[in-house]
């Protein structure tokens, strides 16, 4: 068994749950200021739980995994970071915006249309710096793509029904 207090465990689950993911967005999750303060709590309490990629992401060993019995928030091939996951772990939100992204043979959309539409499917009044972190976390996972026209736009980068969605705290 671990040394690790609750508040430990819990935050090393949200790990494990958002990977890949970034300071900036357990620093929302956890009430952080800064990414700094994510980074300090990360090196003093999970050292040994966590790692960076190649591309700097956050993600959790699988000793951490097994550690909370919490379902990896990416199910894909380790050895391939551009795989497409067939199972994401994300919140609310970022469930939504892959809800109502513009599909995969669609065209994408900029991140005000994004918003549009979660505010008029969920009644959700979401701003648009929460759509862009969600769509970027989704780009990060691999199921969203960034199109570059006047301003970046955003589509599926796979068939909705190939990913299954499951929101914090349902797995």
């Amino acid at each position: 068994m671990s040394d690790l207090t609750d508040e430990e465990l819990e935050r090393l689950a949200d790990v494990v749950r958002l990977q890949p993911t970034k300071n900036s967005e357990l620093g929302d999750r956890w009430g952080m200021d800064s990414g700094s303060d994510v980074h300090s709590y990360l090196e003093n309490h999970l050292q040994d739980y966590y790692y960076r990629d190649d591309n700097s992401l956050i993600r959790a060993t699988s000793e951490a995994a097994e550690l909370t019995g919490v379902e990896p928030g990416v199910v894909d091939d380790e050895d391939d970071p551009n795989a497409v996951p067939e199972r994401i772990t994300v919140p609310e939100l970022h469930a939504q915006v892959f809800r109502v992204v513009a599909d995969h043979d669609e065209r994408s959309e900029s991140v005000v249309s994004v918003l549009n539409k979660v505010r008029e499917e969920f009644g959700v009044d979401a701003e648009a710096g929460d759509v862009r972190r969600a769509l970027q976390s989704l780009r990060r996972k691999n199921v969203v793509e960034v199109i570059y026209r006047t301003v970046p736009t955003f589509k599926l980068a796979v068939p909705r029904e190939d990913v299954e969605v499951v929101v914090n705290g349902d797995a």
